[in-house]
């Protein structure tokens, strides 16, 4: 397939552009001693992340991936404020970026292409990451995973940020680490570009078949 006609370049946060699970796991284990519960390895954090707050606080109540249906709903609530606020006060203490992100964002962005966000991290997370980066003057626009009422792997995030953006579907491609990533894009009929070094819960990410599977973030230059 040929992407030199794409204009519209949509990237995922964490797992793509930043490795953000140091933090992450810092506040949910600060979350889970406030509540005298057992705390987490990063490997076990790691295989959790990519769904959003709210799932992610529900994996650690659970100590499992897979969600216990019968959590209470008042721990839960407790958990994923005190969570939001352990986080805000430690969101770019250990996170890192991947190797090669911001040069290649730099040369995308003086190729022209516009570049925007599509995040299941919360809003209000977002902008102080790309600012402690000095890449936020990289990007167009950007949501988070509660800016609307669905989250990836619902197509309807990537066809908001187009509406915004006034690109069309086929002069957009997503890039992104995780199965969300990838079948958000399917579900729109989206080009997809999958890089294999995210998070993606242990599975390999060329199951979801995306357009793309990239080994190294500055390897988009050579796809595009």
């Amino acid at each position: 397939m040929n992407l030199k006609n794409k204009k519209h370049l949509i990237f995922d946060l964490d797992g793509t552009l930043i490795d953000s699970v140091p933090d992450l796991a810092l506040a949910v284990n600060m979350t889970m001693q406030e509540l005298n519960r057992d705390i987490f390895c990063l490997d076990i954090v790691r295989v959790w992340v990519g769904n959003g707050s709210e799932v992610l606080i529900k994996r650690a109540l659970s100590a499992d991936v897979i969600i216990d249906n019968d959590l209470d709903e008042a721990l839960f609530n407790e958990a994923h404020k005190l969570f939001l606020d352990f986080y805000a006060q430690n969101v770019c203490v250990d996170t890192i970026m991947f190797e090669g992100v911001k040069n290649t964002l730099e040369v995308l962005k003086d190729k022209s292409y516009i570049l925007s966000i599509v995040t299941n991290k919360p809003y209000e997370f977002v902008e102080p990451i790309l600012k402690s980066f000095e890449i936020d003057n990289l990007f167009e626009f950007y949501i988070g995973g509660d800016s609307l009422e669905v989250k990836k792997p619902n197509a309807e995030p990537l066809l908001y940020v187009c509406e915004k953006l006034k690109f069309k579907i086929e002069d957009s491609v997503m890039i992104g680490d995780s199965k969300n990533d990838i079948l958000a894009a399917t579900n729109c009929n989206m080009t997809s570009i999958a890089v294999s070094y995210g998070y993606n819960y242990d599975e390999d990410i060329s199951i979801h078949k995306p357009t793309y599977i990239i080994d190294n973030f500055k390897d988009i230059l050579k796809v595009l």
